[in-house]
């Protein structure tokens, strides 16, 4: 498969997960959380999906298209590893929702993110919650189906056991 077509297989899978997520969590209260705000093309998506939920965004720092940043109520910036595990005082509770997108490509680096990340998501995570991870995560985590015609990608849809 050329790179092309693996970055469009990437991107439809992604939106296609999104949607489900967002129809998953449904009537369900909580905020979202965006680990990895990039340039802010999911964050912009998931703002159109979700239009009444808060969402928080997470990076070390801004590249994102000026339209595609939060306000800074909701942009966390810093290290993911670190903003996650102190940021609570400005999160109105347990997330409905967390999309993750944290992949570097480098399988090394990839291995090191899982063991720091996993933890911080079962401890933010409630029965229910839902998870959109781009690589896997240990921890109790229900592996969710794929929609009917939903490319293959590295990522998972999950529900926090």
């Amino acid at each position: 498969m050329s790179r092309l077509d693996f970055m469009i297989n990437r991107l439809t899978a992604q939106r296609m997960l999104l949607e489900e997520a967002a129809r998953l969590i449904g009537d369900r209260p909580g905020c979202v959380f965006e680990l990895g705000l990039g340039s802010g093309r999911t964050f912009d998506h998931l703002r159109e999906l979700l239009p009444d939920r808060e969402i928080f965004a997470f990076d070390r720092a801004i590249g994102a298209h000026p339209k595609c940043i939060p306000d800074g109520d909701h942009m966390i910036l810093g290290e993911i590893r670190e903003t996650l595990g102190y940021c609570a005082p400005r999160i109105p509770g347990k997330p409905a929702f967390i999309h993750i997108d944290l992949g570097s490509g480098d399988p090394t680096q990839d291995l090191i993110t899982r063991a720091w990340l996993s933890p911080h998501i079962a401890e933010w995570s409630e029965p229910g919650t839902i998870i959109l991870a781009d690589r896997p995560l240990e921890g109790s985590f229900e592996n969710l189906p794929r929609p009917d015609g939903c490319p293959k990608s590295g990522h998972a849809l999950l529900r926090a056991a």
